[in-house]
């Protein structure tokens, strides 16, 4: 009896085995014809095949909804070549369930990827016109641009066409500004110069006053880390 059901079973797996290697399109050209006239005949085989064409198609589009750096893009397309020679059999036996995890594997794999080394920092210390006044910011690389988050103390609140202001800087003293605000807490600015150039972070004193330059009214300076 238990050489009868391995062999059942042994059978089954073969049989589903085919019907990943359809799915994915691996399986040889002399065998084709003869598989989907079985498939026809039977609901079963059918029904069988749509789940195997719903993980193949799974497993190949979740890389391609997340934005992969290139590398990273390249070794995806490499492992699907891989896989249409090598793991039908795999996929057939793992089923649906398994080819879901697979391609969310996938999906963080590309996601974390994505967003390696991109997060600098800079410690941002006072001025003689702000001597209590103490920050730190975090710089995350996007899409858009640099998003950085601010926290400052020590530094009053600005009003009346009074207001703070932060600026990137390069090694030449070219300013770029990237945001104003009133107060120092939890203050988001964005960048569209990248920190590895533009290495310093400074927080200004200005006036609405029709001038679009730093007033030089320095309360917060610091370094950014890139290393």
């Amino acid at each position: 009896m238990w050489l009868r059901r391995g062999r059942e079973e042994e059978a089954d797996v073969h049989g589903v085995a085919e019907l990943a290697a359809l799915a994915d399109g691996s399986v040889a050209p002399e065998d084709r014809t003869a598989l989907e006239a079985r498939i026809a005949a039977s609901p079963i085989l059918a029904e069988r095949l749509a789940e195997q064409e719903r993980a193949v198609a799974l497993l190949r589009g979740a890389a391609d909804e997340v934005d992969a750096p290139a590398g990273l893009q390249a070794r995806l397309e490499a492992q699907r070549s891989a896989r249409t020679v090598r793991t039908p059999r795999r996929l057939a036996l793992a089923g649906g369930a398994a080819a879901a995890v697979a391609a969310a594997a996938i999906v963080l794999a590309v996601s974390g990827a994505g967003s390696h080394s991109t997060h600098l920092h800079a410690a941002l210390g006072p001025t003689a016109l702000a001597p209590q006044a103490r920050g730190d910011a975090t710089l995350t690389k996007t899409s858009s641009g640099w998003r950085i988050q601010l926290e400052a103390t020590g530094l009053p609140r600005l009003a009346g066409g009074r207001f703070y202001e932060a600026w990137l800087r390069d090694t030449h003293g070219v300013l770029v500004p990237i945001g104003t605000f009133n107060e120092g807490q939890s203050v988001t600015l964005w960048a569209g110069v990248s920190p590895a150039s533009f290495t310093a972070l400074t927080v200004t004193r200005e006036q609405a006053d029709g001038n679009q330059a730093s007033s030089g009214e320095k309360v917060l300076v610091g370094p950014v880390r890139t290393g």
